[in-house]
């Protein structure tokens, strides 16, 4: 969960605290989509400016090449609806991450696992001796982050735990806009990118996985895989461009939280309902813009 840390990087973001690359995007809704998914963002064709924030997940600003969760945040601009917390929804956000599902079924069980692999090897090990409960989890955690990646324009980012979809529930998956890999990349994960839309923009596809029944695709367990089909309801397109050092800032201050959302999309379960808890703690502490 995001939560306030000090230390040798001061305060700011408690995970994905590196930002590798801001981009500037366009996310365009398809036209013809099956009438169930026509809802919220998506009820109808139209094209949104939007945001990216691409980042590593852990707690210290490590370089690249060190195993880790990645993140890929979204802020689409220009919404107009009610937002998930009330009032005029301002952006619709959705923060995803290199993995399909979350090490953990509810949200205590993830703080434990968040701590125990950030702590010193030696309060790691305390905290497992403390809580035993944490260790397979920790160790599916530790073989995750060590699996190679690749680059944010090679793999697939999810939202590991569902959002509405007007009266349907879904998990969000971007689908990874080149399959050619540079051996390169991880030394710097944004001059990939960026080498990359020196020469094409970059073009994704923003697809959803509907929920069918507790069994396949369980609302309540962040740990599980969901096997329902996944349908592309938009298109994510970045534009070729350099990299901007004041848009650069604007989007490091910026909130990317699930919570900000319409309320056809806001998030679902016990572990979105502690992130929205532990982001606005997050934001309060280092007074983010919204």
């Amino acid at each position: 969960m995001q939560v306030r840390k000090s230390g040798k990087y001061g305060v700011g973001r408690a995970l994905h605290r590196r930002q590798v690359a801001a981009l500037r995007a366009r996310v365009d809704v398809l036209d013809g989509l099956p009438e169930y998914a026509r809802q919220g963002l998506f009820a109808g064709p139209g094209s949104f400016e939007a945001w990216l924030r691409v980042s590593n997940g852990g707690f210290n600003v490590a370089a690249d090449k060190t195993p880790d969760v990645r993140g890929f945040s979204i802020k689409i601009l220009g919404v107009s609806g009610q937002g998930a917390l009330g009032g005029e929804a301002k952006s619709q956000d959705f923060a995803l991450i290199n993995h399909e599902h979350f090490s953990s079924a509810t949200s205590e069980d993830f703080s434990g696992v968040v701590l125990t692999t950030g702590s010193t090897p030696g309060g790691a090990i305390r905290r497992l001796i403390g809580s035993p409960s944490l260790v397979p989890k920790v160790r599916e955690v530790v073989t995750a982050i060590r699996t190679p990646f690749t680059g944010f324009a090679t793999q697939d980012f999810f939202s590991a735990a569902p959002v509405a979809f007007g009266p349907y529930a879904v998990r969000v998956r971007i689908a990874a806009a080149s399959d050619q890999v540079d051996p390169a990349a991880p030394q710097d994960w944004g001059a990939d990118l960026f080498r990359r839309l020196a020469v094409a923009p970059l073009g994704y596809e923003l697809q959803v996985q509907f929920f069918q029944d507790e069994a396949s695709t369980p609302i309540e367990d962040a740990s599980a895989t969901w096997t329902s089909p996944y349908l592309t309801v938009a298109r994510l397109t970045v534009p070729q461009q350099e990299p901007d050092e004041e848009f650069a800032k604007t989007v490091e201050a910026a909130r990317f939280d699930p919570w900000n959302a319409l309320v056809e999309h806001r998030p679902l379960g016990e572990v979105m309902r502690a992130r929205k808890v532990a982001y606005y703690a997050s934001q309060q502490a280092r007074s983010a813009k919204p």
